[in-house]
């Protein structure tokens, strides 16, 4: 009984430092900003596509440790994974697509869509 609780709390020490790394990592990104994040890439800030990512990975991790999906079988955990790999790149995609009409809109006046 001793074994299970020593293998408990050593994963959740772990599940700590890893989220505290990957949380400490965005406050630094975030406090420094440093110069080569500030290029553009696919129509936003290098820097604003690491906070996704970073952020993503958070919450597959914690998803991952705190409900259990580790210990799940292959076809739950991807019924879990699959639309989230799917709808937050289509989110990402509107999201650019009309922040950016927006944007030219309120910037330049009305602006045609040519389709």
């Amino acid at each position: 009984m001793a074994h299970a609780h020593e293998s408990n709390v050593k994963r959740i020490w772990t599940v700590f430092v890893i989220l505290s790394v990957v949380t400490i990592v965005e406050v630094a990104l975030g406090i420094v900003r440093p110069g080569w994040s500030m290029m553009h890439l696919i129509g936003m800030k290098l820097l604003n596509w690491i906070f996704i990512i970073l952020t993503i990975v958070k919450a597959y991790y914690i998803a991952w440790a705190f409900m259990h999906l580790e210990g799940e079988k292959a076809s739950l955990r991807w019924t879990i994974v699959l639309p989230l790999l799917i709808l937050i790149p289509y989110l990402i995609f509107i999201l650019l697509t009309e922040g950016n009409y927006v944007h030219d809109v309120l910037h330049n006046g009305h602006v045609s869509w040519d389709f």
